[in-house]
This record gives C-alpha cells, structure tokens and sequence, in this order.
C-alpha cells in the first residue's frame, strides 16, 4: 500500500462574479501577498510598529502605576490606625507634660505671689462685695503686712465694708476663703490644677472620637 501524503492545497476558485454586461458585481477577495515594499513603506511599518510598542509599553506602565497606587492605599489604610494610636499617645503625652510645667511654674510664681490669686477674686467681685458691709477674708500667712495690702486691694475694688481676716493654716499657700453677706468664693490651686487637668482629659478624649475615656488613662 502506497501512502499519499495529505493534499494542502485548495483547488482554484475564481470568485469575481460579472453580471451579462460585464460588470463586476462581487468582487474576489484574495490579495496576493506583498513581498517587495518601498522605502517609504518601510519606513511607514517602522513608525507604525514602534508606536504600537510605545502605546503598549505606556498602558503596561499604566497598569503597574494603578497597582502600585493601589498597593498604597492599601498600606496606609492598614496604617492609619497604628499612626492614629501614636498620634493620640503623643498629644496626651505632650499635653502631659505641658500641665506638669505649667504646675511647676505655677508654683513658683504663687510662691513669690501668694496674694496675687486673691486679689484677681476681689477686682473680679467688686461689685458683689460692694454694697456687702462686711468681707471675711480666710487662708493662711495673713501677717499684719498682708492684711494691709489686702485691705487696699479691698478698697480699689470698691468696697467700703469691713474686712475681717480669718487665720486658718489647712489652708494651702494663696487658697483663700472670702465670705460676704451674698454669697462666697473660694480658691484651691490643687483643685483648680484637678480641674484643669480632667477637661484636658475629656477635651483629648473627644478628640480621639466620641468623647470616649483614653487609651491607657492620663494621670497628671
């Protein structure tokens, strides 16, 4: 038995139609393959292939700029709450250490200013006291020396009454204690540091997101 080798070739077919006046109706669709080309064709090829490879190099660029975009926004959204963390822990710490200075110096000046506090109370409550015939003035070290420049204090403020001081040594240094026939005021600088300190608190607690308590406390 011979073996013939399978045929490759199509038989020929001529697929221009004419109709009877002669004229091409369906003209054939084969093209003969160009095997020979101009200069300028080439040149033309060249330009065409290597747009084609510039338009494909930049979408390829493209995509990785989108996936690298990506993969950061991806990064910094895992980020965020790590660096929120820090974020907050260093404005309590630094408000921390704020207030503990702000004490120190505090401390310092109603050292060499006991009254000072004092005196800002009574030019504060000059016209409460005013009409008041009577001012009872209780805290610690009031000398003689002190009660004169507390009594003048009195008088710039207005008031024409009598001041009546009261020696009470639990106080701290520049508390005070002032009672008239109206009302009364008073003066802890411990307790106005506590306070100072509790609506720092909250204000950085709300700060952090709905007022809730902070992370780990801050005990000033």
């Amino acid at each position: 038995m011979t073996d013939h080798a399978p045929i490759t070739s199509r038989p020929f077919a001529f697929d221009t139609e004419f109709d009877g006046a002669g004229s091409v109706v369906h003209a054939s669709e084969f093209r003969p393959t160009k095997r020979a080309y101009m200069p300028s064709e080439v040149e033309a090829l060249v330009a065409q292939a290597r747009f084609e490879a510039r338009e494909a190099a930049l979408a390829e660029a493209a995509s990785i700029e989108a996936m690298g975009v990506a993969a950061i926004g991806q990064a910094m959204g895992q980020a965020i709450p790590a660096l929120t963390h820090v974020a907050q822990t260093h404005r309590e710490q630094s408000a921390g250490l704020a207030l503990a200075a702000a004490r120190v110096i505090a401390a310092a000046a109603l050292e060499r200013l006991p009254i000072g506090p004092l005196q800002s109370a009574l030019e504060s409550l000059g016209q409460e006291i005013d009409s008041s015939p009577r001012l009872v003035v209780r805290a610690s070290g009031l000398e003689p020396g002190v009660q004169e420049k507390i009594q003048a204090i009195c008088i710039d403020a207005g008031f024409t009454g009598v001041v009546a001081f009261r020696q009470d040594l639990s106080l701290p240094l520049a508390a005070f204690q002032l009672e008239w026939a109206d009302g009364r005021a008073d003066f802890d600088p411990a307790a106005a540091a506590d306070r100072i300190a509790a609506a720092l608190t909250s204000a950085l607690a709300a700060e952090a997101g709905h007022a809730e308590p902070l992370i780990n406390g801050s005990d000033f």
